[in-house]
């Protein structure tokens, strides 16, 4: 498949909102939007996160332990001749599991690796065009263009307070509210699980490192999430399989991107 694609432009921004330069994007950025290999993608990291884990099928059965028999005065579980220590039950220590999770039930679906480059390639083509974001349900009247590009100082903040400034100055002040008044009580026993409350997603923030300091202080600005270039995914930039997800770039994740995804849009 061959796709033609162009070059974009868009606005750098610094810490105030104010525009500091214009820089080109890379190519990818002009890919048409594949929703089907997007939400392919993203059933696809989903269904391996929860694919139940196989145990060793002889866990807790190494053991030459057997029972006594009766009238002895001891339970009738295995037992370790000489040492008289109880083994292979599953109530005893070192012991089988009763239930082990079964690995012949098969959950992940699995999907080759080109097209999971595409999809990725194709949901940060999404983060550029605001008919997607807008369908997300995120506000951007006050945003001039997307995707919104900053500069590196942004990867340096690093108290809470600084972030929510930065963001309020970038127009997302009312992308910001409408997360916080999403928040509500989940329905059903997940409010037991120590998963309380839940909420929409807000803004992705894609930093050229883990290690920048704003990767902490955005940790507690609701529906904010921060993720490196290098592992940004379908599961961050289209939640639910859905693209187009409002999403700040640092200037150097441009570059980090373009050389992840250099020569492998086929």
């Amino acid at each position: 498949m061959y796709v033609e694609l162009t070059s974009l432009k868009t606005n750098v921004y610094d810490l105030t909102g104010a525009k500091v330069n214009e820089v080109e994007l890379p190519s990818f950025f002009s890919y048409p939007v594949r929703i089907d290999l997007i939400r392919r993608a993203f059933i696809s990291s989903l269904t391996k996160s929860i694919q139940p884990k196989g145990r060793d099928p002889m866990a807790g059965k190494r053991t030459t332990a057997v029972s006594f028999g009766i009238n002895l005065g001891l339970a009738r579980v295995p037992r370790v001749k000489n040492l008289g220590r109880a083994r292979l039950a599953p109530n005893t220590r070192g012991g089988r599991r009763a239930f082990p999770p079964t690995p012949e039930k098969v959950i992940a679906e699995d999907i080759n690796s080109k097209e999971m480059r595409l999809a990725v390639i194709s949901a940060l083509a999404a983060t550029a065009k605001a008919e997607f974001v807008k369908a997300r349900g995120h506000i951007i009247d006050k945003v001039s263009s997307l995707p919104i590009v900053v500069v590196q100082d942004f990867e340096n903040l690093n108290t809470t307070s600084s972030v929510y400034d930065a963001l309020v100055q970038l127009g997302l002040e009312a992308e910001l509210e409408r997360v916080k008044e999403s928040k509500g009580i989940r329905a059903g026993k997940g409010k037991m699980r120590g998963r309380r409350y839940e909420h929409a997603k807000g803004p992705l923030i894609v930093v050229s490192s883990h290690e920048a300091p704003v990767v902490k202080a955005a940790r507690n600005v609701l529906g904010v999430d921060v993720v490196p270039a290098k592992d940004v995914s379908v599961i961050h930039l289209a939640p639910g399989g859905h693209p187009g997800r409002l999403t700040i770039f640092t200037l150097p994740t441009l570059k980090l991107l373009e050389e992840r995804f250099r020569g492998r849009l086929l």
